[in-house]
C-alpha cells in the first residue's frame, strides 16, 4: 500500500490533508475523505492526527491508540495514508505550520489541498496565519450536514474578501496549480461524530455502523471509552 502513495516528485501526485483528533476514526471521516479525493480527482488523501491544537483539549486516548485505529480504518484505501507528523510536539500544532512541513517535503509543484469543514471555515479569522492557507495549498471546504448553511455572507469581512477572491467552482483547477483556490463540496449527509460515540461507548451501548468493524473491535479489545478504560488510557 504504501508503495502507491509515495511517488513524491511525480507532476502527477496531488495529495489531499485531512486534520482532526480522529479520537476516534469514523465513517463520516472516511466518507469525507473518498468524496473530496473523488471530487478533485486527488492521487492521495492524508489523515494528520491533531496533535496539540491550540483550540482543543488532550485528546481521550493516547496517540499511539489513535494512529493505530486511523491504520486499520485506512489499510484497504491505496489512496489514503496516516501521517503522524504533529504528534509527539511539545508545542501547540497550527495548520499553517503542518501545510508548510509538507510543502518542504514535496516541493513547490504537486498540487496540496486542505479539507476543512464549513463550521471551521466560518472561524478562520481565528486561525494563526489564515491569509497564507492559499499561498501553500488549496483549500476544499466541506459542508457538513446538520450545520448551518455555508454562506460567504456568514463570514468575516476579511475572511469573505479572501474566499471571494480565491474561490473556484471548477475541480479540475485543483490540479492545474498547486495551490490558490478555494472549492466548495457538500457531503452525503452523514451526522456522525466521535463526541457520540464515545458516549455511546461509555453508556454501555453499541456504536456499531458509526464506523468501521474493525475500530470498534480494537476500541473492545483495549477497552477504550470507558470508565475503566480511561483511567488507563
Amino acid at each position: 500500500r504504501r508503495s502507491n502513495t509515495r511517488r513524491v516528485g511525480s507532476l502527477s501526485q496531488s495529495i489531499g490533508v485531512l486534520g482532526g483528533s480522529f479520537d476516534p476514526v469514523h465513517f463520516g471521516h472516511l466518507r469525507l475523505a473518498q468524496e473530496a479525493r473523488d471530487f478533485l480527482n486527488l492521487s492521495e488523501v492524508r489523515f494528520i492526527p491533531a496533535g496539540h491544537p491550540p483550540h482543543r483539549g488532550p485528546a481521550n486516548v493516547s496517540d499511539v491508540h489513535r494512529i493505530a485505529m486511523l491504520e486499520i480504518a485506512t489499510k484497504n484505501n491505496p489512496s489514503f495514508r496516516v501521517d503522524p507528523r504533529e504528534l509527539g510536539q511539545l508545542e501547540p500544532t497550527y495548520t499553517i505550520d503542518t501545510l508548510q512541513s509538507i510543502r518542504k517535503e514535496i516541493g513547490d509543484q504537486i498540487p496540496l489541498v486542505l479539507f476543512i469543514g464549513a463550521d471551521q471555515f466560518l472561524l478562520m479569522h481565528t486561525w494563526k496565519r489564515w491569509q497564507e492557507l492559499t499561498d501553500i495549498a488549496h483549500l476544499l471546504v466541506a459542508m457538513r450536514p446538520n450545520t448551518e448553511p455555508f454562506s460567504p455572507g456568514n463570514l468575516m469581512p476579511e475572511v469573505r474578501t479572501w474566499y471571494q477572491t480565491h474561490q473556484s467552482d471548477d475541480p479540475g483547477a485543483a490540479k492545474q496549480k498547486p495551490a490558490g483556490n478555494i472549492f466548495l463540496l457538500g457531503l452525503t449527509p452523514l451526522a456522525i461524530s466521535s463526541t457520540a460515540i464515545r458516549a455511546t461507548i461509555a453508556a454501555g451501548q453499541s456504536p456499531r455502523y458509526l464506523l468501521p468493524d474493525c475500530v470498534l473491535d480494537y476500541i473492545h479489545t483495549h477497552n477504550l471509552y470507558t470508565e475503566e478504560g480511561n483511567i488507563h488510557h
